[in-house]
């Protein structure tokens, strides 16, 4: 599968945020070997040593772990996994309100917006 990865932003982020992505929606699973350096450098079509950077990243954040003879596996912990879901799911939303206030709309009328786009609500 290949990674939709794009120049706006540097290339390390985004793969940061993929193998984040795929650790808390389960593709990767608590407890579980990832992909070597090389597969995953070769899936997302980057240089083995731009993964490495971005691997030993979420090593430091606690999400992945080195297993010394058989690579990496994701963290168990499930209140880690939760907490990154959590941490992502807030950056979202205050990029979104940013966003919408430099448009001019007031905290009011984007609640009132997402109601109306999410559920048909007034």
């Amino acid at each position: 599968m290949a990674w939709n990865l794009n120049s706006d932003r540097p290339i390390y982020t985004q793969i940061l945020e993929e193998i984040q992505l795929r650790v808390i929606t389960g593709q990767y699973k608590p407890g579980t070997k990832i992909p070597s350096v090389r597969e995953l450098a070769a899936e997302a079509g980057v240089n083995p040593n731009t993964m490495q950077k971005a691997l030993v990243e979420l090593e430091r954040d606690g999400l992945v772990m080195a297993q010394r003879t058989s690579g990496r596996i994701v963290t168990e912990d499930m209140k880690m996994i939760e907490e990154t879901r959590n941490k992502i799911a807030r950056d979202q939303i205050n990029d979104f309100i940013n966003k919408m206030l430099k448009l001019g709309f007031q905290k009011e009328e984007i609640i009132t917006l997402i109601r109306q786009t999410k559920g048909g609500e007034a």
